[in-house]
């Protein structure tokens, strides 16, 4: 039997097919690289270039496959394109749900590890935040996260599709060796930004608001190993293969960083000066977003083995340094 990866060229996605890899899982992936990279996959891996909407296509894979379980990280994911173009997001993210979720009933599939987002939460009104805090997503992004965790709870009480979906917090690094990591081609995430000065890609990193309510008057943000996150979904897989009922799971450290923290962290891995600007504050940034992560180390067995925010940019500079154009080298 095989695990489906749906989005396995992306980031995250490639963390994950080396993860079950290395546990003798066997793997086929499905990306249609808008973003993926087909050099994120390693040789030998069964790979489909294709949408998670075409649904002829789904059934091709699930007939000649013998699919167990799907493990879904197809979605679009900028918030700030998700406030211009959101029927792209509710088309691309909420449909590819609805066109895998109907393949998985007609193929048999009964298990589905979901990339959920803590952008469900929106504001929180508290922190740390637990799974069973209110959801008010602020931008299309988080609402249709939000949309499609409901969709499988529904298709779950109908049909028996059981699921995890993990919530995740930021997520940070690079495969231990170098081999894989992080290649936006709209980068928005904040280490690889910070990362930018050292490769000369950029001259600063700007600081959005130094007068926040926390300890340097910047942003605290939860930061999670890649690799430890693979690892959550490997657990969320084997809970799921154990008869575990669905569930949901905030996936963070339970530590927060602020960014003043992360570029030190990032001057410290690189050995090399980066210098800041401050702005403004972005409308809408919280002061803080810490998960309590409680339920997936008791539930699922996981904790994050890689918490010093140093060794995690270090990760990300091994990949980043050796592959300043990212998969474009």
């Amino acid at each position: 039997m095989a695990v489906l990866i749906c989005g396995g060229a992306g980031y995250i996605g490639s963390h994950n097919v080396k993860a079950f890899l290395a546990r003798g899982e066997e793997v086929i992936v499905l990306d249609n690289l808008w973003t993926g990279h087909r050099a994120a996959v390693p040789e030998g891996v069964k790979f489909f270039e294709g949408d998670v909407r075409d649904g002829s296509l789904l059934d091709r894979i699930m007939g000649e496959h013998s699919i167990e379980a799907v493990i879904h990280f197809c979605a679009c994911s900028l918030v700030g394109e998700s406030m211009e173009k959101p029927l792209l997001y509710f088309n691309n993210n909420v449909g590819g749900m609805q066109s895998l979720l109907e393949a998985m009933q007609r193929g048999g599939v009964d298990k589905i590890v979901f990339s959920s987002s803590a952008a469900v939460y929106g504001e929180p009104k508290r922190v740390p935040i637990l799974e069973d805090d209110e959801t008010n997503p602020t931008n299309p992004y988080g609402e249709s996260k939000r949309m499609m965790e409901r969709m499988m709870h529904w298709v779950s009480r109908k049909h028996g599709i059981r699921y995890v979906s993990l919530r995740y917090f930021n997520v940070a690094g690079a495969f231990r060796d170098g081999s894989i990591g992080e290649d936006h081609r709209c980068e928005t995430h904040l280490v690889p930004l910070i990362l930018q000065v050292p490769l000369g890609k950029r001259d600063h990193v700007t600081v959005y608001g130094n007068d926040y309510p926390t300890k340097d008057g910047t942003c605290i943000r939860d930061y999670v190993y890649i690799e430890d996150l693979a690892e959550a979904h490997l657990l969320a897989l084997k809970y799921l293969r154990d008869g575990g009922e669905s569930q949901i799971f905030n996936l963070g450290s339970g530590d927060g960083y602020s960014v003043m923290e992360m570029v030190n962290a990032a001057r410290e891995a690189t050995e090399r000066d980066i210098p800041i600007e401050m702005g403004t504050r972005r409308a809408g940034d919280p002061a803080r977003l810490v998960a309590d992560s409680t339920r997936a180390r008791t539930v699922l067995g996981w904790s994050p083995k890689v918490t010093s925010m140093k060794d995690i940019i270090a990760s990300a500079w091994r990949w980043h340094s050796a592959h300043p154009n990212g998969y474009g080298d």
